[in-house]
């Protein structure tokens, strides 16, 4: 019972702002790579491997809050929404905390370095990707007031309108990988092979930020359809 104290004292009752709480820690996680790749960048390894133990260490949070949400989530809901749809969106928020600890631990392991060319275009694709997980955030936060309302009237637009930015986002992110795509086809000729391989896997993680984030706004879509 200690446990169940542990997650519900804090936010009352409802299984809602757990989940909130869940996709705080998900997002503190993927802010971490804006500074994380400006040390990649700059080839400080030191201070890389600092913060890539911070995502390690945030991305466990996140996994925590997640397993105790899971154990202590009541079958049955007196809520407009199921608890299998709580879930659901508990696993794709977990899931973009995950792709960020991927993305930090495959750079910092190959201590791999991103071409100079690549620079400017690299940090304006991480940066749109972490916009979008923001705005996947955002989007969760307004969940307790759908629920309040019992998913009628003007928060229902509030929701959505939040979920076409966040469309718009991840579709900026992905304009933003083809660029830096053909960029680095272009560098392919005078780089180690393995190694244009592995940014290519790295670059193709990052987008999946962005689309992880959309998910949830999908999930949040669905529910407003129900």
């Amino acid at each position: 019972m200690a446990r169940k104290s542990s997650i519900f004292s804090m936010f009352g009752q409802s299984p809602v702002r757990p989940l909130q709480e869940h996709i705080g820690k998900v997002f503190d996680c993927v802010t971490e790579l804006s500074p994380y790749f400006e040390a990649v960048i700059a080839q400080d390894w030191d201070r890389a491997k600092d913060i890539q133990k911070k995502i390690s260490v945030l991305e466990g949070d996140a996994d925590k809050l997640k397993k105790e949400l899971r154990l202590q989530l009541p079958q049955s809901l007196f809520l407009p929404v199921s608890r299998r749809d709580l879930l659901e969106l508990l696993s794709m928020q977990d899931q973009i905390a995950n792709r960020a600890k991927d993305i930090a631990g495959i750079i910092l392991g190959r201590k791999m370095v991103i071409p100079a060319k690549l620079h400017d275009n690299f940090t304006a694709f991480v940066t749109r990707c972490i916009d979008t997980c923001a705005q996947a955030k955002v989007t969760i936060n307004e969940l307790d007031e759908l629920v309040e309302t019992g998913f009628k009237g003007k928060e229902v637009k509030v929701v959505e309108s939040l979920i076409k930015k966040l469309d718009k986002l991840e579709g900026e992110s992905d304009k933003l990988e083809i660029k830096i795509r053909a960029s680095l086809f272009k560098l392919e000729n005078d780089m180690n092979p393995v190694e244009v391989m592995f940014l290519y896997q790295v670059i193709d993680w990052i987008g999946d930020l962005a689309d992880r984030a959309q998910r949830v706004g999908s999930r949040m879509e669905l529910l407003l359809a129900k």
